[in-house]
């Protein structure tokens, strides 16, 4: 049975216009036409930065009090943790403490992304550290939902969820 209250939880929302904005709008919209119940949690509830290198991406800043306090309000029957920045960190965070399972997904590929963004030998370096993040990130997670076979085997070569 499909949960009621479905708490979505995303570093990547409206006004951004990106593939992981509108994947998120699609699911939501079918789970609200299936009887559920949906809250979207973005950056624009909380005071935020730009991204260096990508300003239309909001970075939130300590999110974590007042998103455990829209946790709390919302009572979500389900929680979906969409991306691995500041809000989806402190979403895990909750979800750990609070002994409450959580789902992720993985939608960008943050090592080579990361790497691309530092001079030449810090790449390697960087892009490890980002793996190690992302196995921490992704291990806690009941299920990690990705959008190819292909994407799913890179994970599991990684090491990841």
């Amino acid at each position: 049975m499909l949960p009621r209250r479905i708490l979505i939880v995303t570093d990547a929302w409206a006004p951004q216009v990106n593939g992981v904005v509108r994947t998120y709008e699609a699911i939501s919209a079918v789970l609200v036409r299936r009887g559920c119940t949906v809250r979207v949690i973005g950056p624009g509830a909380f005071a935020s930065v730009a991204l260096p290198s990508y300003p239309e991406i909001a970075l939130a800043l300590a999110p974590y009090r007042r998103l455990c306090a829209m946790i709390a309000a919302f009572e979500p029957e389900a929680i979906h943790i969409a991306v691995e920045g500041p809000l989806g960190w402190a979403a895990r965070r909750w979800c750990l403490r609070h002994g409450r399972a959580f789902s992720t997904a993985f939608h960008t590929n943050f090592p080579a992304y990361a790497a691309q963004r530092v001079p030449g030998p810090l790449r390697r370096p960087v892009a490890a550290a980002t793996l190690a993040a992302l196995r921490r990130f992704h291990g806690a997670a009941r299920l990690t939902y990705v959008a190819t076979p292909s994407i799913e085997g890179a994970l599991r070569g990684w090491g990841v969820g």
